[in-house]
């Protein structure tokens, strides 16, 4: 015979028929829970102030980087549109280079020196000859010295005699 207690005798006598243990662990567990009080929090005006705060801080770094991003793009093209303008100008100057290079060739400037100024080429009987009869040494005579001279060069001349 299964032994019965306490609880399970008042249920008994309150006329109240319980089936198994189980049930009666749900019932305790139940009446447990009815006891427990629900408190309700109110929103705190601080706590929503820096949600706001964090928010319209968000937003500002955002846009920030945002805007970051467009300076970059931005200084990366015009560093591109400089980079092709350094190339033409170098195209430029390499083909303007080989004009002028063509343009001073000792054949052109032969050219317009025959046809536009008017010169003719040298014969042998415009070339005349100068032979020089000194010696390649240039001498240079000696200049008068002047008293501030003299006397500098004296005092050299005993500082070197002195200093041995």
């Amino acid at each position: 015979m299964a032994e019965i207690d306490s609880q399970e005798a008042v249920e008994f006598l309150s006329g109240e028929v319980i089936e198994s243990s189980d049930e009666i662990k749900e019932k305790k567990e139940t009446e447990k829970k009815a006891d427990i009080d629900v408190e309700s929090t109110e929103v705190k005006t601080g706590s929503l102030f820096s949600i706001v705060l964090v928010s319209a801080l968000a937003v500002i770094m955002l846009g920030a980087v945002i805007y970051s991003l467009d300076r970059r793009n931005t200084m990366y093209n015009r560093v591109s549109e400089l980079n092709s303008e350094l190339n033409l100008a170098q195209a430029e100057n390499v083909r303007l280079q080989s004009e002028l290079d063509s343009k001073m060739s000792a054949k052109n400037v032969e050219d317009y020196a025959e046809n536009v100024l008017g010169m003719q080429r040298i014969d042998s009987s415009q070339i005349q000859y100068i032979e020089i009869q000194t010696d390649d040494v240039v001498n240079i005579p000696e200049q008068d010295e002047s008293l501030l001279a003299k006397f500098k060069r004296f005092f050299d001349n005993c500082v070197e005699y002195f200093r041995g």
